[in-house]
């Protein structure tokens, strides 16, 4: 009912001339003096708020239970984050994906692969003198994701702005460990392929038949965080490594059911 009745207001407004219209339009400089002047809105400003509603907030019924669902949300907890919600707050991320290439899944896997888990100056070095064909549009696309990265997201600018940290060691799910000396330096957290549309070509053949060639396209993204992210990370490891139960060949408890004899 309430869109409806907004539906009949603006019809009506749109069948009735408004003042702005019938008015004699003044000439552009006039135009450009009065825009600087703060003027009140007229009727015409009014009426293109309720025509771009449609567009902006079409259901508001819909969007104010939305919001007194969150507001409820956050008094049920009070006011306290989830572990995802903090992480979202205090470390930084970018997601870059790449234009599709002329290469398929299987090939651009084994540098996917073999940039995961570097630091960005790493990754683009392996990339450079790599001899595969198709490292060279992931360079490109590993550059824009990097540029991506401190643009957006204020990535990697611990030494040019003062909070690069101290020098710490740390740790990775398998054992081995690096020393991290910024903890802004943005490293290469995760990156996997994505299939394409095939492109087809015709190749000729003898007695005037020809087969059709099917050649994939394949995407390459990125998800670049913080050497932040790797300190806390190892922390965990650590500590769950610390808490863990000692284990010990044989339960500690008394002998139960003994006999004389053996009871084989």
């Amino acid at each position: 009912m309430e869109q409806r009745a907004r539906r009949v207001e603006v019809l009506k407004a749109l069948e009735t001339p408004s003042k702005a219209i019938a008015k004699k339009q003044p000439p552009r400089k006039e135009l450009a003096v009065e825009a600087d002047a703060d003027t009140p809105a007229d009727s015409a400003s009014h009426l293109d708020r309720h025509i771009a509603a449609y567009a902006l907030d079409p259901f508001p019924a819909k969007r104010r239970a939305w919001e007194r669902k969150r507001v409820i949300r956050t008094i049920r907890h009070r006011g306290r984050l989830s572990k995802t919600a903090l992480l979202l707050r205090t470390e930084r991320s970018a997601e870059y994906k790449s234009p599709f290439f002329n290469t398929s899944v299987k090939k651009l896997t084994k540098l996917a692969n073999q940039i995961a888990g570097k630091p960005v100056a790493q990754a683009l070095v392996q990339m450079r003198f790599s001899k595969k064909k198709v490292a060279r549009e992931v360079l490109a696309s590993l550059k824009m994701a990097r540029d991506t990265a401190v643009v957006e997201r204020g990535m990697g600018l611990g030494k040019a702005e003062g909070r690069a940290g101290e020098s710490v060691e740390v740790e990775d799910k398998r054992g081995k460990t690096r020393v991290v000396r910024d903890r802004t330096e943005i490293y290469v957290d995760q990156a996997w392929v994505g299939r394409g549309p095939y492109s087809m070509s015709v190749m000729p053949r003898a007695r005037g038949r020809a087969d059709v060639l099917r050649h994939p396209k394949t995407s390459i993204s990125f998800v670049l965080k913080e050497e932040a992210t790797r300190i806390r990370l190892s922390d965990e490891y650590k500590k769950k490594r610390d808490n863990r139960k000692l284990w010990v060949q044989l339960p500690d408890r008394p002998i139960t059911a003994q006999r004389q004899y053996a009871l084989w």
